[in-house]
């Protein structure tokens, strides 16, 4: 991609209503536009992102056995009345619209009845089970608060998986594979070093649920770390008895502010009855069906990213899931055309080789150009000048560590693959 031809432009500073570090960078370096308080618009440059958040989870829950689908986002009445969830009282955060023909719809804010609904018109007998499917969607919620950024939004773009066991050991099984998945995913977006799997209450369908909770003093939860082994426990049930059920030493563990990138619960019966989810055992008997729920939100996992990564120049995204891996920045003023033919050149051959350039071919003060690649946070910054032709050289910038150094045009794609 030309730069000139992105219409998104860098901004000194960000809204004045903005407060989250993460929302204030994405927005001043063009990744994303704020409609609203807790809306965010995904510009060209954000979209990236998400879309190669959105592919390494796929990944991973494909690997597991996941089933993608697609849920609609409008939510029938009568499905959501069937486990008392319609109920403004019960849950207070619906955004609800009356139809034109008459009735009311929903805007999902959750996925379990939705998936309930659906799997019972295909699960029948033992053969029909395990089943894991997923999605990814936007979700809403009638947040009375929305001051996180993209941490925590009206409306969001999240990935929730179900599981359907015919009992608890084999959900057991998959619960585990996901809680492995998860790991992998935040190892994968670089925040796994700083990502903990926190025990959080299990409601009255197990002792425990699990949480993984990333350290940042942007987080809005509390957790207790023994950092030896690199597990957590959630503030809510932080006591002597869970502390001996871990085998942890309380001596031993840290208070940290955190945030929730990700959880995994067992349901148990809760969803599958209320819609008559039974299937069939090798005996002909009727039982229920065992759920489990694994969730990520991705604008969260983005925005934590950014508050645990960036730095005082701007943004640090990991090559993983960067807009692209090179920012290949030529100084050339308007009369310089050896400059920017020499820039076109190195541009093709990068993306020959199959690498992401971001071709910054605007006619701007090298200061700025500068200051603009390092709220950007692409990876290598590859920058080609006068002085660069006449060496026969082009000079580099690690964004991550800083590191400066000036070498060979044929050995930037080797560079390229050793950077995190």
């Amino acid at each position: 991609m030309r730069q000139s031809q992105l219409f998104t432009k860098a901004r000194k500073e960000a809204p004045s209503d903005e407060v989250a570090k993460n929302a204030q960078l994405l927005i001043r370096a063009g990744f994303i536009y704020k409609e609203m308080a807790g809306v965010y618009s995904f510009l060209p440059l954000g979209l990236r992102v998400l879309n190669k958040v959105e592919d390494i989870i796929r990944r991973e829950m494909n690997e597991a056995g996941g089933i993608e689908m697609r849920t609609a986002v409008l939510q029938s009445k009568d499905v959501w009345e069937k486990t008392n969830r319609w109920d403004d009282e019960v849950v207070d955060n619906w955004f609800k619209t009356k139809l034109k023909n008459g009735g009311e719809v929903g805007l999902s804010f959750t996925n379990e009845e939705a998936y309930s609904n659906i799997l019972k018109q295909y699960i029948s007998s033992y053969k029909d089970l395990p089943i894991y499917p997923y999605d990814f969607k936007s979700i809403f919620r009638n947040e009375s608060r929305s001051k996180s950024g993209i941490m925590r939004g009206r409306e969001f773009y999240w990935k929730a998986l179900y599981s359907f066991s015919q009992d608890e050991a084999e959900h057991e099984v998959f619960y585990e594979k996901m809680k492995t998945a998860y790991r992998n995913i935040f190892d994968a977006v670089g925040i796994g070093h700083v990502t903990h799997l926190t025990f959080a209450s299990g409601g009255t369908f197990s002792k425990f649920s699990h949480e993984f909770q990333t350290v940042t003093d942007a987080g809005e939860d509390s957790i207790y770390i023994d950092e030896k082994s690199g597990i957590a426990i959630n503030k809510e049930v932080y006591n002597d008895e869970v502390i001996a059920d871990l085998g942890l030493n309380k001596e031993s563990l840290v208070e940290k502010t955190a945030v929730e990138v990700g959880n995994v619960f067992s349901l148990g019966t809760k969803f599958s009855a209320p819609f008559d989810l039974k299937y069939k055992d090798k005996n002909g008997e009727e039982k229920l069906v065992v759920m489990g729920s694994y969730g990520i939100g991705l604008g969260r996992l983005i925005g934590t990213v950014v508050e645990v990564l960036s730095d005082d120049k701007g943004i640090v995204w990991p090559k993983s899931i960067a807009p692209f891996a090179v920012h290949l920045v030529e100084l050339a003023g308007a009369d310089d055309a050896d400059i920017h033919a020499e820039a076109e050149k190195l541009y093709g051959e990068l993306t020959r080789k199959g690498i992401e350039v971001l071709w910054d071919d605007r006619d701007l003060r090298a200061g700025e150009k500068f200051a603009e690649s390092d709220l950007m946070g692409i990876p290598l910054r590859a920058v080609i000048s006068k002085k660069m032709i006449e060496e026969g050289k082009v000079e580099i910038k690690i964004r991550a560590t800083g590191e400066v150094r000036i070498v060979d045009r044929a050995d930037i794609p080797s560079i390229v693959d050793k950077i995190n």
